[in-house]
C-alpha cells in the first residue's frame, strides 16, 4: 500500500496509542458510573481519574471539569447557559459558537486574525447588560494565538463572563485556565489524539449555568444522561501524553520555508504573529482550495481547505474575509495541521505533490503572458 500522509490534525487526530490502550481496558468495565454496587464503583473511580488527568492539562481542580459529548455541546452550554443578555464574540470563531446563538455580537479582528482590543472595550462600555465575551484561544483554520489573558483584563473591568474555546489549543500549547483567569473554557479529545464524542465543559464554582439536557444528575446535575465511560477515559489517557511540538514546528516551518521557495506569491496567513506550532494555511492566486483538496488527495496527502464542520463542503473561510483577505486569495486557501505521528516524510510528499500544482499555475499564467 502506498504511504499516505495525513496532515489534516486540526480536523481529528489520530488516536494515541495510550488512549486506545486505556479505552480498550475501559469497555471491559461494565459497570454504570451513577451504580453504587462494586463495578459501578469501579467505573467511577475510571471517571474520576480521568476528570483529574483532564483538569491537570489546564491546572484547574477537577470538580471544575464537566464533561460533555464534544467541543460544539462545551460551547453551547457555556453560550446559552450562562443565561446573558449580551453575547460577544469574535469575527474569527468556529461555528460552534457563532452559531451558538441567534444573538451574537461580532468583535472585529485585524489582518492577523487578532481581536481588537480597542473594539472589545468600546463594545462594554457603557452597556449595563449582563454579558458573556467568547474568544478562542487559538484559530483552528490559521492557528493564530490570541491575547487571552488581556481580553479577560478588559472583561473582567466591565464585570463581563469570558469564555474560551480552546479546543485547538490544549496539547499543542502551554494553557493554564486560572493564569489566564478565564470563567469558562471547552475541550474536545479528538483534536489532540484522543476519541471523538467526548469533550469538556471546564468552569469556575463562581459561575452558575442552566443544563441544557437534563436527566438523572449527572455531571453534578449540569449534563444529564449516563457518561461516555470509554470516551471519557480515552480522553484522560490523551491529556496525560506530551508530544514533542518543538519537533512538530520544525517540521511546519521546513515546510512553509520549502513551499515559499516554490513561488513568491504564496501567502501565508498570520506568519508574522504568534501561532500553534503545527498548523499552517496559505494560498496562491490561481490555485482554488477544492482543486488542491482533491488533488493532494489522490497524491495520498490528507489535508483540508479551512474547517472540517461543514458536511464536507469545500467553502471561502469566514476568518479569512474577517481578515480582509480577498476573494483570489480566501478561495484559494488550505491548511495543513501536523501532529504526534507527522515526519519529515510527509512534508516531503507534500512538497513534492504541491509542486507540480504550483507548476502548472506558472504554467498557465506564462501562457497568458506570451498571449497579451
Amino acid at each position: 500500500m502506498n504511504k499516505i500522509a495525513y496532515m489534516d490534525y486540526n480536523a481529528t487526530a489520530p488516536i494515541l496509542p495510550a488512549a486506545t490502550q486505556a479505552i480498550v481496558g475501559a469497555l471491559k468495565c461494565v459497570g454504570n458510573p451513577s451504580s453504587v454496587h462494586g463495578m459501578g464503583r469501579k467505573a467511577r473511580s475510571l471517571m474520576e481519574d480521568a476528570r483529574d488527568n483532564v483538569a491537570a492539562l489546564v491546572n484547574v481542580r477537577s470538580d471544575w471539569v464537566f464533561f460533555t459529548s464534544g467541543g460544539t455541546e462545551a460551547d453551547t452550554l457555556a453560550i446559552k447557559g450562562s443565561g446573558c443578555e449580551r453575547i460577544l464574540v469574535s469575527a474569527v470563531e468556529h461555528a460552534a459558537i457563532l452559531n451558538a446563538s441567534k444573538n451574537v455580537e461580532i468583535i472585529d479582528v485585524d489582518e492577523n486574525g487578532l481581536v481588537l482590543l480597542e473594539d472589545l472595550e468600546t463594545r462594554l462600555k457603557d452597556d449595563p447588560r449582563s454579558t458573556l465575551v467568547s474568544v478562542m484561544a487559538a484559530n483552528n483554520e490559521t492557528g493564530v494565538i490570541q491575547p487571552v489573558a488581556e481580553i479577560v483584563e478588559i472583561a473582567h473591568r466591565f464585570a463581563a463572563i469570558v469564555h474560551c474555546d480552546a479546543v485547538q489549543a490544549i496539547g499543542k500549547i502551554e494553557f493554564d485556565m486560572q493564569a489566564l483567569g478565564c470563567d469558562l473554557i471547552s475541550l474536545s479529545a479528538h483534536k489532540m489524539g484522543g476519541p471523538q464524542g467526548i469533550g469538556a465543559l471546564v468552569k469556575r464554582p463562581s459561575i452558575k449555568l442552566q443544563a441544557l439536557i437534563s436527566g438523572g444528575g449527572q455531571e453534578r446535575s449540569l449534563r444529564g444522561g449516563t457518561e461516555n465511560l470509554i470516551g471519557i477515559v480515552g480522553f484522560g489517557a490523551a491529556s496525560k501524553e506530551k508530544t514533542d511540538f518543538n519537533r512538530i514546528k520544525s517540521l511546519r516551518d521546513m515546510l512553509e520555508t520549502q513551499i515559499k521557495g516554490l513561488s513568491d506569491e504564496i501567502v501565508i496567513f498570520g506568519e508574522d504573529v504568534a501561532r500553534l506550532p503545527n498548523t499552517s494555511c496559505f494560498a496562491l492566486e490561481g490555485l482554488m482550495s477544492e482543486r488542491q483538496v482533491m488533488a493532494l488527495d489522490l497524491a495520498g496527502i490528507m489535508i483540508s481547505a479551512g474547517s472540517a464542520c461543514s458536511s464536507g463542503k469545500v467553502k471561502a473561510s469566514h476568518v479569512l474575509e474577517a481578515m480582509g483577505v480577498g476573494e483570489e486569495y480566501a478561495n484559494n486557501a488550505i491548511r495543513v495541521s501536523l501532529g504526534w505521528d507527522s515526519c519529515e516524510e510527509d512534508i516531503e510528499m507534500f512538497v513534492q505533490a504541491y509542486a507540480k500544482l504550483v507548476a502548472r499555475v506558472q504554467e498557465k499564467n506564462s501562457k497568458k503572458s506570451d498571449a497579451a
